[in-house]
Parts: structure tokens; C-alpha cells; sequence
């Protein structure tokens, strides 16, 4: 069953849910562009320092994710400061947005292991 929150709208947020906000979306795209350069890079079979750091900065929300059992770990907090909406709730149903965790799970563990699978440098040879 899908949970319920009630409407919190950005005039109501208190400064520190705000910036709470911003910060949880800016790291958000930020994650999203890793995962681009890691599908990229193994699809190219090419690697770089760059997306080796990509891997281990979406480790890091891995870990989080695990250490919340698939929930942000810092939800809590952001409910203590008035915004106790999910971030994926604030684009996406209830519903879809619980499912967007492990469906990025697996886009991702996937893409590592394209990335760590495809031997470098072979692309267009016979």
C-alpha cells in the first residue's frame, strides 16, 4: 500500500528542508550522470579514473540504501525538518517511486558489471 504524505509545498518547507531539497537533488543528478558514463564507457569499452569515480559514488548510495533497508537513510531527519515527502515521491507516484530504488539498483549493478566484463580497446576489431 502505497504511504501518504501530506501536501508540503516549497513556500511552507522550513530553510533547512529546502536546502535539504536542493542538495538531495543536486546529488541526485549527479548520480544519474555516473550512471550514463558508466553505460557508456562499457558499452565504448573504455575506462577512466573519472568512471571508476562515478563507480564509487554510486557505491556510496548503495551503502546508504542498504544501511535504510531501500529507503534514504536520512528520511528521518528531513521529516524533522517538515518535509517528510520522499525525494522520488516529489516527481513520481508512491507507488513508482518506492519501485525506482531497486530498478535503479539493477541499472546499475548491471552497468558496473558491463563496465568490469568488456575487456577495454576491442571495439570495431574482428
Amino acid at each position: 500500500m502505497p504511504r501518504s504524505h501530506p501536501a508540503v509545498s516549497w513556500a511552507t518547507l522550513s530553510g533547512r528542508a529546502r536546502a535539504w531539497r536542493v542538495l538531495h537533488a543536486s546529488w541526485s543528478v549527479a548520480q544519474l550522470w555516473c550512471l550514463g558514463d558508466i553505460w557508456v564507457s562499457a558499452l565504448r569499452r573504455r575506462r577512466s579514473r573519472r568512471v571508476w569515480a562515478g563507480v564509487a559514488f554510486l557505491s556510496v548510495e548503495g551503502a546508504a540504501l542498504i544501511v535504510g533497508h531501500g529507503d534514504c537513510p536520512a528520511g528521518q531527519m528531513q521529516a524533522g525538518w517538515g518535509d517528510p515527502v520522499p525525494f522520488f515521491e516529489l516527481i513520481l507516484p508512491p507507488r513508482a517511486a518506492k519501485a525506482a530504488v531497486p530498478v535503479l539498483a539493477v541499472v546499475s549493478v548491471a552497468g558496473i558489471l558491463a563496465l568490469v566484463l568488456r575487456r577495454p580497446g576491442l571495439v570495431g576489431r574482428a
